[in-house]
């Protein structure tokens, strides 16, 4: 998919984020080293976790977090969906389950608090993503979007974004959609400084994390 020409305001979201991302990373780094001693006391697996997502353009990349689910996180799906139906239709529905067997102990206070997610600032530094912009999504999200895919693929995905502070796992994955192309049609260096300030209370609040 042909990536569109950057432009002056684009260059300026971009310089945002890199000075956004770089002094996260230092800021938190203490904090890093913590989370991640705590994910491998847990059960001794590996502490990061990096999935293909789906970036600006088209393009795939590996989206980190801090590990929150068993090693064994994909088997166990797969076995749960073969023999719950209902879980089926939830995942079906929302590519989400609210009651995951999957997720850790501390992985669900680090998804609670949304702290698996500082990772992905190393994700904005090298130009994968953006601070503000859509949520990043695997390959088998992309037909939800229909014909909204290109607004998705026209910005890199973002740490926080309207989705983010407007309930999260609360709205349904077609509330999402719109979101994401509202975001994509106004996007703006103001309209983001609004979702990063709204992005703390509703990280402060767990609002819709799960």
């Amino acid at each position: 998919m042909q990536v569109q020409p950057i432009g002056r305001q684009e260059w300026v979201i971009r310089a945002v984020d890199l000075v956004l991302a770089a002094g996260a990373l230092v800021f938190f780094a203490p904090l890093f080293l913590l989370v991640a001693l705590l994910v491998k006391l847990e059960d001794g697996g590996p502490v990061m976790y990096a999935q293909e997502r789906i970036g600006r353009g088209g393009k795939p990349f590996r989206c980190l977090k801090f590990r929150t689910m068993a090693v064994d996180a994909e088997a166990q799906l797969r076995d749960l969906l073969a023999r719950d139906p209902e879980a089926r239709r939830e995942w079906e529905r929302d590519h989400k389950l609210r009651d995951d067997p999957r997720i850790t102990q501390v992985g669900r206070f680090l998804r609670a608090s949304s702290l698996d997610e500082l990772p992905q600032l190393w994700n904005i530094v090298v130009g994968e993503m953006s601070v503000v912009g859509p949520r990043p999504i695997v390959q088998a999200e992309a037909p939800r979007y229909g014909r909204h895919f290109k607004r998705y693929c026209a910005v890199r995905p973002g740490l926080t974004g309207l989705w983010q502070v407007s309930g999260r796992n609360d709205v349904s994955y077609r509330e999402r959609v719109v979101m994401d192309v509202a975001y994509v049609r106004a996007r703006c260096l103001c309209l983001d400084l609004k979702i990063i300030v709204r992005t703390v209370p509703a990280v402060l609040l767990r609002r819709g994390s799960y």
